[in-house]
């Protein structure tokens, strides 16, 4: 009967030896948890970095003569002496990867493509356009798309920019809901 006992024992321990096993792999598993949650803390700064445009703050000299080429180049180049003309006291930037035209905010962008140049204003909308020049489906952009350099209306687009600069002096900055 001593023996018997002595069996019975030993069957119980490997019983214990596998418990501690499976008590072991749950604690690496937490291990690999914390490796993971780490990776993920850090990736979002690498996509963040990664959505600054390189070109965001460069001057606009540069830019209208290293972006831009052929006739939309020209028109760009037109557009920007357009508006510095008709509104002095605004300021151009590059935002958003094109030039904006800011005076107490954003007022208007030129947006160069490969086949037309779009110019837009942020309070399109709200502007007086006897020539019905702007398009757009919002309830306050609008913009005009042109496809080659005959179909700028400088007198029309000055009268616009005027109309939009006022705005901004008047209302303040756009982008801002009061």
């Amino acid at each position: 009967m001593v023996a018997k006992k002595t069996t019975s024992k030993a069957t119980k321990k490997p019983a214990t030896k596998k418990a501690a096993a499976k008590k072991t792999a749950p604690a690496a598993k937490k291990t690999v948890t914390k490796k993971v949650a780490a990776k993920k803390a850090t990736a979002p700064a690498k996509r963040t970095a990664a959505r600054v445009s390189p070109i965001r703050g460069m001057p606009i000299e540069q830019y209208l003569t290293t972006k831009v080429t052929g006739w939309v180049g020209d028109m760009t180049r037109r557009l920007v002496t357009l508006v510095k003309k008709t509104a002095p006291d605004s300021d151009v930037t590059i935002k958003w990867g094109q030039p904006v035209f800011e005076l107490n905010g954003p007022f208007a962008f030129v947006k160069p493509a490969k086949a037309h140049v779009s110019f837009g204003f942020w309070r399109g909308m709200q502007l007086d356009d006897p020539k019905d020049l702007l398009g757009g489906t919002g309830d306050r952009m609008g913009h005009l798309k042109l496809t080659s350099p005959e179909a700028l209306d400088e007198a029309a687009l000055a009268a616009l920019v005027a109309q939009a600069a006022k705005l901004n002096r008047e209302k303040g900055d756009p982008t801002k809901r009061r």
